[in-house]
C-alpha cells in the first residue's frame, strides 16, 4: 500500500442514542466528540440513529403486514382470476 493516502484506522465508539447502547470497534470514521470508555481510555464517539439493538428487524418488533386481508380485498374488488 502507498503510504499517506489511506485514512487512519483506529478504535471508535459507535453510540446508538435511541437505545442507549454503545460499542467499541475499529473504523476510519472520525469525530470531534470523545467518550471515556469502560477500559479507562478516551475514544472518539460517533452517534448513529439506529443499530442492531434498536432496528425492528433485529429486535423482533417489526410490524407484520396483513397480507391475507389485502388479498381478500383485492379479490373482492376485482374478482378471482378464472372464476366463472
Amino acid at each position: 500500500m502507498k503510504p499517506a493516502i489511506h485514512p487512519a484506522y483506529g478504535p471508535v465508539v459507535f453510540r446508538d442514542r435511541a437505545a442507549s447502547y454503545a460499542f467499541l470497534t475499529r473504523s476510519t470514521m472520525t469525530s470531534d466528540k470523545t467518550i471515556d470508555w469502560e477500559d479507562g481510555n478516551t475514544y472518539p464517539v460517533v452517534d448513529v440513529e439506529i443499530s442492531n439493538v434498536s432496528h425492528p428487524f433485529y429486535t423482533g418488533t417489526a410490524r407484520v403486514l396483513d397480507t391475507a386481508g389485502r388479498v381478500e380485498r383485492f379479490e373482492r374488488r376485482y374478482g378471482r382470476y378464472g372464476a366463472n
